[in-house]
C-alpha cells in the first residue's frame, strides 16, 4: 500500500511500516500542505493535522485516515464517510499519559507549583503565602467520562485518598461498572449533582455536538467556591468565556491543557484569555506526549495498518463509509 505519514511517528514503528509498504514520511505537514502531498497514497496516518472535507475530497486514491490517538475531531468525519474513507483511531493506548498529566495539574493547583518555583527563579522567598494549601485526602472528585482516561484518571485520584464521583447511566458497559466497583466510585444522578458535591472536576469526554459548552454558565453556576477544573479532554467542553466569570466571581481555578484557540502547529502563538488568567495553570496540549505513550499508539497504529492490508478495518470510527467503499471487514474492537 501507499502510505502517507503526516506526523511525527517513533522510528523503530516507522521503519516495520516502511518494510512492507511505499511509505512517505513528512512529519512537517500541515493542514494546508496536506492535499498537496497525499497525491496518489491510500492510507494517511495523522495525529494533530487537520484533515479537512477539501482534502479529502481531492484525496482520489485514500481510503483509510488513521488518528494516532484517540480522538477524531480534527478529521472531518462526515465527509470521509460519503467519499468511502474509512477513519481508524487508537483508543486507550494513551489513557495513562492523559491521566497523569491530569493528577499532576491537580497537584499542582493545590500547592501552587507553578508560582512557588517562578518565584524561586526570581529570586523571591515567600513561605507564608506558599505554605497555605488545602491538600487532596478525602476531597470529592467528580469524573466526567468514564472512558479509558477517566478512569485511569479516577484509579490514580482514589489512590491519593479522595473520594471519587461520577454521573450514573444506564448504558455503562459491565466491565466500565466493575471497573468503577473496584476503584470505589460513587454514582450520583446528573452533573448538576456533581458539580454540588465536588470540589474537583475532571473532563474526559470526546468532542461532540451533545458535549459542547458542557461545562457552562448553568452548571458553573451551581460549582463551589474555588472549585478546580480539571480539562485535558478538548477545549470546545468548556464555554470559556463563562469559566473566566466563574473564576472571577467564585475563585474557581483551572488546570487546561486544551484550548478552543490553541495553534494548530507544533510551535507558534496563542492568544487566550483563558490560557493567560492568573487562575489557570495551563499546558500544550500535551496529554498524550509522554514516550510510553508514543510508542503504545505507534504500535497499534501498525496493527491497524497490518489489519487493513488484510482487509479490515481495526478500530473503524465511521462503519457507514462501507457503503460506498471497496468491500473490506470493520471492526470496532478495541
Amino acid at each position: 500500500m501507499r502510505i502517507l505519514i503526516a506526523d511525527a511517528f517513533p522510528e523503530e514503528h516507522l521503519d516495520r511500516i516502511a518494510a512492507a509498504h511505499d511509505c512517505a514520511y513528512e512529519p512537517d505537514t500541515t493542514a494546508n500542505q496536506l492535499t498537496d502531498r497525499i497525491g496518489d497514497r491510500e492510507v494517511l496516518v495523522v495525529r494533530s493535522t487537520r484533515v479537512t472535507a477539501e482534502t479529502l475530497a481531492d484525496a482520489r486514491s485514500l481510503r483509510l485516515v488513521v488518528r494516532a490517538g484517540s480522538g477524531t475531531n480534527t478529521i472531518d468525519r462526515d465527509a470521509a464517510s460519503r467519499l468511502g474513507i474509512h477513519v481508524a483511531n487508537v483508543p486507550g493506548r494513551n489513557a495513562v499519559a492523559v491521566a497523569e498529566l491530569a493528577l499532576a495539574l491537580l497537584l499542582a493547583l493545590d500547592r501552587n507549583i507553578p508560582d512557588t518555583v517562578a518565584d524561586l527563579r526570581a529570586g523571591r522567598w515567600d513561605k507564608k503565602r506558599y505554605s497555605r494549601a488545602r491538600g487532596l485526602l478525602g476531597r470529592d472528585v467528580g469524573v466526567i467520562g468514564l472512558g479509558q482516561i477517566g478512569l485511569a484518571f479516577a484509579e490514580r485520584a482514589a489512590a491519593l485518598g479522595t473520594r471519587v464521583h461520577a454521573v450514573a447511566k444506564p448504558s455503562r458497559a459491565p466491565e466500565t461498572l466493575e471497573r468503577a466497583r473496584d476503584i470505589g466510585i460513587t454514582f450520583v444522578d446528573d452533573l448538576t449533582v456533581l458539580a454540588r458535591t465536588c470540589d474537583v472536576l475532571s473532563l474526559h469526554l470526546p468532542s461532540s455536538d451533545t458535549t459542547r459548552h458542557l461545562v457552562d454558565r448553568e452548571l458553573l453556576a451551581h460549582v463551589q467556591p474555588g472549585t478546580i477544573l480539571l480539562n485535558t479532554a478538548r477545549g470546545d467542553l468548556v464555554d470559556e468565556d463563562a469559566l473566566i466569570e466563574a473564576m472571577d466571581s467564585k475563585g474557581v481555578r483551572a488546570g487546561i491543557d486544551v484550548f478552543v484557540d490553541e495553534p494548530g502547529t507544533p510551535t507558534g502563538t496563542i492568544d487566550s484569555r483563558l490560557a493567560a488568567h492568573p487562575h489557570v495553570y495551563g499546558t500544550h496540549h500535551i496529554g498524550a506526549s509522554t514516550e510510553q505513550a508514543q510508542h503504545a499508539v505507534a504500535e497499534e497504529v501498525v496493527r491497524v495498518v497490518e489489519e487493513f492490508a488484510a482487509g479490515t478495518v481495526l478500530h473503524c470510527v465511521n462503519p457507514e463509509a462501507a457503503d460506498f467503499a471497496p468491500s473490506a471487514a470493520v471492526s470496532e474492537v478495541p
